[in-house]
């Protein structure tokens, strides 16, 4: 098969950077985990902060077993699938080989694409800048909503009312507009205690 047929297959995925470090946000917050960041992302977010994961064609194109075999060389058993936008490739057969070798497997995800993998906990971040696609609502875990707006308080509401009844309902202030809006989201959550507040705690740690 062609690199691009492997690709397809999610055989072989372009991978920007591997890493293991501390979960800083969410529902895992402080665990230990071994991040797979996939190159390749369609969302385009004005504030991202890894914006040169989006040209997929950047980063080298690894078979699926050596990304697992680097991932077994340190002792948690952890595992976050991100990107970039990570749903662009089919995760299947790369979560199979991780769940095979003993790992929880965890993704983030805008949910811009359909939904693939078998995940332990899925962690939904919808984004403006592109609709997400219905298939995640019913899977997500965890809704993590990133303020930079005001209008992004409306816009976390429009989707807790899409997710699944047992899905984590969270408030994240951009890094950038954190001391604007953390005062915001504190007093929002106080008084709509569905809702959790996430802190991108591995910045305060200065932590990849």
């Amino acid at each position: 098969m062609t690199t691009r047929e492997l690709v397809a297959k999610g055989l072989q995925l372009p991978l920007m950077e591997a890493f293991y470090t501390i979960q800083g946000e969410g529902k895992f917050t402080g665990h230990p985990a071994y991040f797979i960041r996939l190159g390749g992302c369609d969302v385009g977010c004005v504030w991202c902060d890894v914006k040169e994961s989006w040209e997929a064609g950047k980063w080298p194109v690894v078979d699926i077993e050596q990304i697992v075999e680097e991932a077994c060389s340190y002792p948690g058993r952890l595992v976050v699938i991100t990107g970039g936008e990570p749903l662009m490739y089919d995760l299947g057969p790369l979560t199979k080989l991780l769940k095979e070798k003993g790992f929880t497997t965890n993704i983030e995800t805008s949910g811009a694409h359909p939904y693939s993998g078998d995940f332990d906990w899925v962690c939904f971040s919808p984004k403006k800048f592109k609709k997400p696609h219905p298939s995640i609502y019913a899977k997500a875990d965890e809704l993590k909503v990133v303020v930079f707006h005001k209008s992004d308080f409306d816009f976390a509401e429009e989707h807790a009312t899409l997710v699944n009844g047992s899905c984590e309902l969270r408030l994240q202030p951009e890094w950038s507009k954190a001391d604007k809006f953390t005062p915001e989201i504190i007093e929002y959550v106080k008084n709509r205690p569905v809702w959790k507040i996430s802190l991108q705690t591995h910045k305060f740690m200065d932590i990849p």
